[in-house]
């Protein structure tokens, strides 16, 4: 069986986006521990529009905090920046629900975790983002900040398939250089995980790409995520994380359930599992919890949903404060996937 995940660079555009936005979350979160923030950035050329609500005792520096991302992300345009602040408070009919401790929206959050790697993610997840890490590590003078990598791996055959890398680059480089580049790159992340390297490599199918970032393409908070996840491996509830504070179930419960499901694995449950956890506006606690272990499960799936219950508060509060939801570096989680590293608290 083939299957397919992608991952993108921090300079991607829709990536700079939520780096943006959840640079602000962290900052309202660092300054007034109860803020309520549900922000949206959206970048093209030189111009950068955040909109969205806050409600907190502190007012951020949305220029100082927005500069601060492009410098490496769009260095071209923060002398020139174009920015939007459009910014009211939290609709006080949403505020209700979560002042009495209730969920602040409604919605399903998903969790995921398998024995394919260390990191319990999927291994051609894994592979693309690998790739993604080394090539911005890397720093090379040839290349620019926008990047997506792909990897279609072989579980029948247990081989990668083919290996993808578009990078942005200077007008004046070689493509065969390019290719040089990226090919050193695939083969040292299929040797940390011994794998073939008599893949199919693709490197800038077109043949060029220097037009990049925001010049190429308009970058939208939250439109990235299956990369922000599991690469397309585990059902995903349609809400982004990035640009809200913890009392979003959308954030705090996926990551809830991140957690969960690694625990899962941890006391040899399931070889691989996904839990959902499911929220009604301004209620606290779960209306459902389920739990898959895709015939990898050595006890019912009913026990482990009891365990679950009996182990876990997973009321909004008692997640935020099980996890220490109010003391992330969100900016952190916005580039490599928010289960990427593994000193996150939901990762631990």
């Amino acid at each position: 069986m083939l299957f397919t995940s992608e991952q993108v660079s921090a300079g991607h555009p829709d990536k700079i986006c939520d780096q943006i936005s959840d640079a602000i979350v962290t900052d309202c979160l660092k300054h007034d521990r109860n803020s309520r923030v549900a922000v949206e950035t959206m970048i093209k050329d030189n111009h950068v529009t955040v909109a969205g609500e806050i409600t907190s005792k502190y007012e951020p520096n949305y220029n100082a905090l927005v500069r601060h991302v492009l410098f490496t992300a769009e260095p071209d345009i923060r002398e020139n920046l174009d920015l939007v602040i459009q910014i009211s408070k939290q609709s006080g009919d949403i505020a209700l629900g979560v002042d009495r401790k209730g969920a602040g929206d409604q919605g399903m959050m998903f969790g995921y975790a398998t024995r394919e790697t260390s990191k319990m993610l999927p291994l051609p997840f894994v592979l693309a983002t690998e790739a993604i890490y080394l090539l911005a590590q890397g720093q090379h003078p040839a290349l620019l900040p926008d990047a997506k990598a792909q990897v279609t791996y072989d579980y029948r055959k247990r081989r990668i398939d083919t290996f993808l890398i578009s990078t942005q680059h200077k007008e004046s480089v070689d493509p065969h250089d390019v290719f040089g580049l990226c090919k050193h790159i695939m083969d040292n992340v299929a040797d940390t995980y011994s794998l073939n390297k008599d893949f199919r490599t693709l490197v800038n199918p077109t043949g060029r790409f220097v037009i990049g970032g925001s010049f190429a393409d308009t970058g939208v908070t939250g439109r990235k995520i299956m990369c922000d996840t599991y690469g397309g491996a585990a059902h995903h509830g349609g809400g982004a994380f990035s640009g809200k504070d913890p009392t979003k179930v959308d954030r705090s419960a996926a990551y809830m359930a991140r957690k969960i499901a690694k625990d899962i694995l941890r006391h040899g449950f399931a070889r691989r599992c996904e839990v959902q956890l499911a929220y009604a506006i301004g209620v606290e606690e779960p209306v459902s919890v389920a739990v898959d272990t895709f015939h990898t499960g050595v006890v019912p799936a009913a026990y482990i949903v009891r365990w679950i219950q009996k182990r876990y508060d997973l009321t909004p509060n008692g997640i935020i404060s099980f996890l220490g939801l109010r003391d992330v570096n969100y900016e952190q989680t916005a580039v490599y996937g928010h289960f990427w590293h593994q000193w996150m608290p939901w990762e631990k």
